[in-house]
Parts: C-alpha cells; structure tokens; sequence
C-alpha cells in the first residue's frame, strides 16, 4: 500500500467512525443499519429497508445526512401520489413566457421515501427508472440529478392491505436490504432512560449535529475505494455465493448479476472501514445477508415448512468455500 492510498484509507475509516460514533449518542442501536448505509452511499449504490415502524430509520437518514452535509428530501408513500409529485413538473410561467422546471424532491442528494410499497406500481417505476439512470425525463427533456444521489427506501412487511409490493426485478435495484426489528429489553430500557433525560428531543441533532463531511469528500471516497486490490481467489468466491443460490433446492430464483456487483462495491468499501486496502473473505461473508435476503425467494415448500431466508443464505456461506 503506497503512503498516499494508505493516508486516505485511513481517513475514510476515520470518518466512518467519527460518523458511527456520534449516530450511536443519538440513536440507540441500529449500529450495522449504519454501516450499511455508509457502505451504500460510497459504492453509488442505494437502500432498502424493510421494518416494522419506530425503528429510528428517518432518524437515523437525518442525522447521517447532516453528517455529511447533504441536502434530505422525505417522502412519505400513499396511494395519491402520483409520478410528478416526486420528479417534477414543468409549469408555464406567464412573466418569463415560456414553460420552467419545478423539481420534485427527487432533485436531492438524500432521498428517503418511506413506505414506498405504498406507492402505485406507476409511481415506483418512475422513482425506480430515476435511481438507475441518475437522470429525470420530464415532457420529453431528460435532467441530470446531483453527482452525490442516495436513496433509501423502507417498507413495513406486515402490512398488506392498501400496499403494492416491489416486483423481483424492483427490488433488485437496490444494492443492500435491511430488516429492523424491535429493541431487545436492555435497548428498550436505554430508550426510556435518554427520554428522561430529554435526550430525544429531535432538536438536539437539527441544532447540534455540524457536518463531518462534504458531499465531495464523499465522492473523493468513492474513487479511493476503487483501488483496493480483489484477488481473484475472492472474486471467484462472490462468484460462487451467486451460483449456490441459482442452484440451491430451497430457492426458486437466485440472485442476479446485480448480486456479484453489489459484493464487490461493497466489500471494496468495508475493507476501507477497516482500514485494508485489499478484499479478505470475511467482508464479502459480512454482506451476505444485505446482499442476498431479497434477491432470492425460496421455494413454497422452504416457505411453508418454516425455512427463512436468513436460515438459507446462513447455509450457503457456511457450505461455499473459498477456492
């Protein structure tokens, strides 16, 4: 490792962890949903979160956003809203004569759209075509969205009605995919203590909280991370977790050729947190589950027997060995 990448791999993990560290004194828990989003953000790539409600994920996006000093968008999904609500819409204006762009909140660095199965299948796809694209088309003129564009998106899998569930091919545009639960009972009870002592007051990270990074320093990161070195043996091993989910009895679609990408970007930027600037086995097993639990879906049989897909994927890395 030259002097030069070794200084800048060190400043990312650094930043990482000035950026864990002062979310955790706000937010209880929820330390890997942090890690996943900083992975995500510096691999380009985006969020999904499913989870059942007060779980802290919009406070957790608000405080990482201001973190980095990006500008937060929030949209919470119902069945009303329509396509232009998120992109925009081009509106005549009579003093200018001529017809101007009104962007939509979609023209952020940080997107966070809660409930998005809420949406109409209509409005996902164009939420959906705009994270693949990086780019909006409305009548017909297509607009760039900013360089730095993250998006997180949650959705609450137990309820069902008034809901439009993302399709196989939806969900696999996301890069990881989060699933919170409720707090133990210790965490449980460390919320009630910082309550009583007024520690959740929401103006406490909107007053306080200064930005540690720049949205170029962001971008800065993303470059550095695409020189820590993958040997092939480890490329051949994300291969080869992809394959034994195409081939595995209790599945009945493996992952995509999205899967491979998103542990490789991913496993590039966990070995910076930790301060390598090569890939070890262990960062791709550390992503399994973000990477795989919702590019596979078991088979009706694996579903119906009580077989999750933690419990799959689990199997999988313990059974794949590196070549």
């Amino acid at each position: 490792m030259t002097d030069d990448l070794t200084t800048r791999i060190e400043e990312i993990k650094n930043a990482y962890e000035d950026i864990r560290v002062t979310t955790h004194q706000m937010v209880v828990s929820n330390q890997p949903l942090i890690e996943e989003i900083f992975i995500s953000m510096i691999s380009g790539g985006h969020l999904l979160i499913e989870g059942v409600p007060g779980t802290a994920k919009t406070t957790v996006c608000k405080i990482i956003a201001r973190l980095i000093g990006y500008e937060f968008r929030r949209v919470q999904g119902a069945v009303d809203i329509q396509p232009a609500d998120i992109i925009g819409v081009r509106i005549y204006d009579r003093n200018r004569s001529e017809f101007v762009l009104q962007k939509g909140p979609i023209f952020t660095n940080f997107l966070m759209i809660d409930e998005m199965n809420r949406l109409t299948p209509k409005t996902q796809s164009a939420l959906l075509e705009a994270m693949s694209e990086r780019q909006a088309t409305i009548d017909g003129t297509t607009y760039p969205l900013p360089d730095s564009y993250f998006v997180i998106a949650t959705q609450n899998p137990h309820e069902i009605e008034g809901t439009f569930p993302l399709i196989e091919a939806q969900r696999d545009r996301f890069m990881f995919s989060s699933v919170l639960t409720h707090l133990d009972g210790e965490n449980e009870l460390e919320i009630l203590r910082r309550e009583q002592a007024g520690e959740l007051d929401a103006r406490i990270y909107r007053d306080q909280i200064v930005p540690h990074l720049s949205p170029a320093e962001v971008q800065a990161m993303a470059a550095t991370v695409q020189e820590v070195r993958v040997d092939e043996t480890v490329l051949a091993y994300m291969r080869d977790l992809i394959l034994a989910t195409r081939h595995h009895g209790d599945i009945r679609l493996g992952a995509s050729s999205r899967g491979s990408i998103a542990f490789l970007r991913g496993s590039r930027v966990r070995a910076a947190l930790n301060g390598r600037d090569y890939v070890i086995p262990d960062d791709v097993q550390a992503l399994a589950l973000p990477v795989l639990r919702h590019r596979i879906l078991p088979t009706r049989e694996a579903a119906i027997t009580g077989i999750t897909t933690e419990a799959v994927i689990a199997g999988i890395v313990e059974s794949v060995e590196v070549s």
